[in-house]
Formats: C-alpha cells, structure tokens, sequence
C-alpha cells in the first residue's frame, strides 16, 4: 500500500503546479474541469501526487491548521539531496526554516506556493 495522492484547495492550481514542478521535478499528470464546475491540476510523480483544486466560489482563509479538527498542517516529500533541495527553495523565494537531523532522516520545512507548510527530508 502507498498514499496515492492528497488534494488541497488552491487559488490557482497552474500557478501553484508550476512552482511544485520547478521545485520538486515533478510533472503534470492530469488537469481539468473538477467538481462544481471547479479545476484541478494533478502534479507528482509516476506513484503519488497532490491535487490543487480550484473552486468557483471565493476562498476563504482556514487559519492556523494545526488547532482545526482535520487541517492539512504540512505535505511531506522525499528527495535524494537536501542541499540540492533548498538550493531551489531559496531559488525559488522561500524561505527553509526548522531544520532538524533525526531518525529516520534530516529534514527542513518551508512555507510554500499558497502558504502551504512543506516537509523535505533526505533518508540516508
């Protein structure tokens, strides 16, 4: 068993694709009309990706996730080179914060496209 995907409501899903792809080497694997007349991008790899919805109706803000019964709170991705990674981070305007080294893996988070919190972590 693997988890194959998690979607997440986004302002504009081609924007907020483009910059996963530039950051994670990731790619488009479907995009279309979504329900309520909304729209997805499905960005990832061949095993497991996010999709960035896009609903008709106005957003509105969720606050701080980690105190909201089911909050998305950060999205975990796994990459070969933690260095290589937040070189394109920092590349891309983010900002790498809370970097830690422990079992099973070092890691850091940043806040990404649309305020969503990431998790990058190298296992040795």
């Amino acid at each position: 068993m693997h988890l194959e995907h998690v979607n997440v409501t986004v302002p504009d899903p081609k924007a907020s694709a483009a910059i996963l792809c530039d950051l994670f080497g990731w790619h488009i694997r479907w995009q279309g009309e979504a329900k309520d007349q909304g729209f997805t991008v499905h960005v990832g790899d061949a095993d497991s990706y996010l999709a960035l919805y896009a609903p008709t109706k106005p957003l509105e803000p969720l606050g701080n996730t980690y105190v909201r019964v089911g909050g998305l709170n950060h999205i975990g991705v796994v990459v070969p080179s933690l260095a290589n990674a937040e070189a394109n981070v920092k590349a891309a305007g983010y900002t790498p914060h809370n970097h830690a080294n422990y079992e099973p893996g070092e890691r850091f988070y940043f806040d990404g496209p649309d305020g969503i919190e990431f998790e990058v972590i190298a296992y040795d």
